[in-house]
């Protein structure tokens, strides 16, 4: 490939680990639906061998680079079902089982767990997983430097409000030895301060005229920070007064009344009607709240902003009884609990952890503490002699009750595995993969439960991480994280300051360390389900070297002042795509306010003969104690049908 001289500058010549291949073959098959079962072995070197990849010594997906997330390829066989493609004749498994899980994330995994705890240690349980790793959205990124290793997180963040988790989210922590108050002292709350870091905008010269890096966002004050951004007066002006003024917007209106209005405003109207900020001030607000959302200030309502504090509604009384259809942001959130409860991988060590408490032979350890440096053994995952068993890179593409689903004694599933078609049997399944599947897998769910299954439509969002040289140049320019309100993405941060255990973070300058980069790619406009629908086939379309180049080009735009070299200073890249990501949150701006239980997650999640739901879609709230609560559900309904498992 032939390079231009800014692609040079940039390093895009340079070769660095980007690309998911294992002993130069490419790992990314959770399907395997391009090559047959004999094509798959022939290109690995076995061509007599069963399809079992994970057992080989070098698999190992969290070190894997380049393009990670829902590959293509893992989603592959999904798009088919989708698209009506029919499978042949399934080989049978040998095996039958107490309970079949589809989806290894969080909510999958759990339920695992949950069922064991009710069925007892003996009982069998199959998972099956079509990624190349378990834990859904909870993904590791591992990178390997001299003796050193340092983890980043790809999917699913932090435990955010601890202290409003259920009773039985809070025992599965306590059982897996999470204590969350450890985290006050295995984050660093004075990272920032101690190192004379604060948090900065830059603004790129094709939104604002200019490439200008502006730190201590509101700092000294609002207007002393606007002085130095490229903004227009006019939006320097109005967003001050935005930002400190205590001003009843709505004096017109009773309190109920003004909380309707807000309920069908976006905030960038209730901005433009009632607070007449400036258009020119938009740009610099919009994206603000895609990475809570999905979605940018357009499509969020100005009631849900009002209770997460945003500036506009410090003058107005918003108190009593909630306004309606609040969204779940405001009331299933925490305002007491700090953002601080985040293991160096995020959640994929409680993925991790419940892994090892359902096959202990898959990593060393006992701790909260030790599972952050565990090194996971794959080829225990699934092992015939064990009765619970995780089978990675397998492609469920049909679920049924065996005859009449009311009096049906049995469900078989039907998954594809290296290309080819197998069929396993159980007592019991519990579907803990995307609502929006689940109708491909189970045609003969009613109409009514089909259609609410359908509704919420999942956030794209991009988590990539970069390996960098070091941070002298954070350290130089005197920041941890740059919001980018213009650029392709919209936040730039050094990773979270945690060490526990014999893992500690990268807290000297010149250490390597891990990037964080976010990219939410929803369509300005459009109504939100419209806008994820555009944002992921917008992914779908982009290939790696896209993303490489616009994250050389926008750090070293950003960095250079600081001495940052995309070319030099860029050691790995990771971009871990997930057209479905965030699960569907209610919108007051464009979903009824449904009454108690006639929500579509509720509907949709009803049993099917022996078929159950669960996964965070089911509460339709993007969080992890959502997965955990569900999945409980999910259980206690599976014991319903039977007392003859062990309480």
């Amino acid at each position: 490939m032939k390079h231009g001289k800014r692609d040079r500058e940039l390093g895009m010549d340079r070769r660095i680990t980007r690309r998911d291949f294992l002993n130069g073959f490419g790992i990314a098959i959770g399907g395997g639906f391009l090559l047959s079962n004999r094509e798959w072995l022939n290109a690995l070197g076995l061509p007599q061998s069963p399809f079992i990849p994970e057992k080989n010594s070098h698999y190992y997906p969290p070190t894997l680079t380049g393009m990670r997330g829902s590959t293509n390829a893992v989603m592959e066989a999904g798009h088919a079902l989708r698209d009506g493609q029919q499978w042949g004749s399934a080989t049978a498994d040998s095996e039958t089982y107490d309970l079949i899980v589809v989806g290894g994330g969080i909510s999958g995994l759990s339920a695992a767990y949950f069922f064991r705890k009710i069925a007892g240690p003996k009982a069998r349980v199959l998972i099956l997983e079509n990624h190349d790793d378990f834990g859904g959205h909870a993904r590791r990124n591992e990178y390997r430097v001299g003796n050193r290793t340092i983890i980043g997180y790809g999917g699913t963040q932090s435990i955010a409000g601890p202290s409003l988790y259920s009773k039985q989210a809070r025992e599965l922590l306590q059982e897996l030895d999470v204590d969350v108050k450890k985290f006050y002292k295995y984050y660093d709350q004075n990272f920032e301060r101690s190192n004379g870091l604060s948090r900065a905008v830059f603004f790129d010269k094709e939104t604002f005229g200019t490439d200008r890096l502006v730190a201590g966002i509101g700092r000294p004050s609002w207007p002393e920070f606007l002085a130095k951004t490229p903004l227009s007066q006019d939006a320097q002006k109005d967003l001050a007064r935005l930002y400190t003024e205590k001003v009843d917007h709505l004096p017109e209106l009773k309190s109920w009344d003004k909380k309707v209005l807000l309920a069908k405003t976006s905030y960038k109207d209730y901005l433009l009607k009632y607070v007449k900020i400036h258009p020119d001030a938009i740009p610099f607000l919009q994206t603000q709240t895609y990475g809570l959302y999905g979605v940018g200030i357009d499509a969020v309502p100005a009631g849900d902003l009002a209770g997460l504090g945003y500036p506009g509604f410090a003058g107005m009384d918003l108190s009593g009884p909630r306004g309606p259809g609040l969204g779940a942001e405001i009331t299933k959130q925490s305002e007491k609990d700090p953002y601080i409860f985040h293991f160096p991988d995020g959640n994929a060590s409680i993925a991790r952890l419940l892994v090892r408490s359902l096959v202990p032979s898959s990593a060393p350890g006992h701790t909260m503490e030790d599972i952050v440096t565990a090194k996971i053994n794959y080829a225990a995952l699934d092992d015939p002699s064990f009765p619970m068993r995780l089978r990675l890179n397998s492609t469920a593409v049909s679920a049924r009750n065996v005859g009449d689903p009311t009096t049906s004694k049995e469900v078989e599933v039907n998954y594809v595995r290296g290309g080819e078609t197998h069929s396993v049997r159980g007592a019991a399944c519990i579907l803990a993969c995307w609502n929006m599947v689940i109708p491909y897998l189970c045609p003969e769910l009613p109409q009514k439960q089909k259609e609410a299954l359908a509704y919420g439509v999942k956030v794209p969002l991009v988590y990539t991480n970069i390996l960098i040289r070091n941070w002298e140049s954070f350290k130089k320019l005197g920041i941890s994280y740059a919001r980018c309100p213009g650029n392709y993405f919209e936040s730039v941060t050094l990773d979270f300051p945690v060490s526990m255990g014999e893992y500690h973070y990268p807290n000297k300058p010149e250490d390597p360390c891990v990037l964080h980069l976010e990219k939410v790619p929803c369509k300005p406009g459009l109504p939100a389900r419209d806008q994820q629908i555009a944002g992921r086939q917008e992914l779908y379309r982009t290939r790696f070297e896209t993303y490489e180049r616009n994250i050389r080009d926008q750090l070293g735009r950003i960095l250079s002042p600081g001495g940052f070299d995309p070319a030099n200073d860029i050691q790995a890249i990771t971009v871990n795509r997930w057209p479905h990501g965030y699960a569907y949150e209610y919108n007051s701006l464009y979903d009824p306010d449904w009454p108690e239980g006639q929500q579509p997650c509720v509907i949709g999640r009803q049993p099917f003969g022996r078929i159950f739901i669960a996964n965070s879609d089911a509460e339709a709230f993007a969080y992890t104690n959502a997965a955990i609560d569900q999945a409980y559900r999910a259980v206690t309904e599976v014991a319903r049908l039977s007392a003859s498992w062990k309480s």
